[in-house]
């Protein structure tokens, strides 16, 4: 077994990885590609050349110092129970540490999934309140705005201890989402289904922003307790983060 970033040589192959274990259509993996992927923020597992296991991250800040959003991380289904994901991880600890950054994040994609990772040393430190919502009859004064003025207000909703999301990531996100500000909230809106990954500020506007965006009802996740939602995995010193919102399912 090697872990190192992968060749050119092997996209295709981490393609059908990715198909294997999460379903995605080829668009998506497009999108990926194109937008959120880069081999220096990749580590792939081989066997004979072959790509076996592979995790992917997006650069974050946590108090002013790099963090990894750990994403996409995946088994070949006849190699699983063999604690490849375990030494992948492993491996990716020692590499990003070597690298500068101070700890790591990653969303299970199920609840189960969370015993799992504490065993191999997260720990569940960010919960978020996620709700169904019918639109109200008055709608909310919002304006779209781009990726630069999102970010740029994103930092000025977060609550102490959130985890700062830009470059790369945004983009990522950009490919699925739309931004809209309004006098005391922002919000992401999916393009594909009744969604709002992210809801920051009055979300007593809930209601109101459904309204103005032309949905029945929707999906919300917001700042609260609720939820089990991301794990971290230190570093460094730093502390936990205290808020993590973005994540793409």
């Amino acid at each position: 077994m090697n872990i190192d970033y992968p060749t050119q040589e092997q996209i295709k192959e981490l393609k059908k990885l990715w198909q294997e274990a999460f379903g995605d259509t080829d668009a998506f993996w497009e999108q990926f590609y194109t937008h959120g992927f880069a081999p220096d923020r990749c580590r792939c597992m081989s066997l004979d050349g072959k790509p076996v296991a592979a995790l992917y991250w997006f650069d974050c800040l946590l108090e002013g110092r790099p963090v990894a959003y750990l994403y996409g991380i995946a088994t070949a289904k006849r190699h699983r129970g063999k604690g490849l994901c375990r030494a992948l991880l492993e491996n990716t600890h020692t590499h990003l540490k070597y690298l500068g950054y101070a700890g790591e994040i990653l969303v299970p994609a199920q609840e189960e999934l969370f015993p799992m990772y504490e065993k191999m040393g997260y720990t569940h430190t960010v919960s978020i309140q996620e709700y169904s919502v019918a639109a109200g009859q008055e709608k909310a004064e919002l304006r779209p705005i781009g990726p630069e003025e999102f970010c740029r207000l994103r930092q000025t909703f977060l609550p102490d201890g959130g985890v700062v999301q830009d470059g790369d990531g945004i983009a990522f996100l950009e490919t699925q989402a739309e931004f809209y500000a309004g006098e005391d909230f922002l919000v992401t809106a999916s393009r594909e289904e009744n969604f709002l990954p992210e809801l920051l500020g009055n979300a007593e506007k809930a209601p109101q922003i459904l309204a103005a965006l032309g949905m029945p009802e929707a999906r919300i996740r917001t700042i609260g307790a609720e939820k089990p939602f991301a794990m971290y995995h230190a570093l460094s010193e730093l502390p936990a983060p205290g808020y993590f919102g973005l994540a793409f399912d």
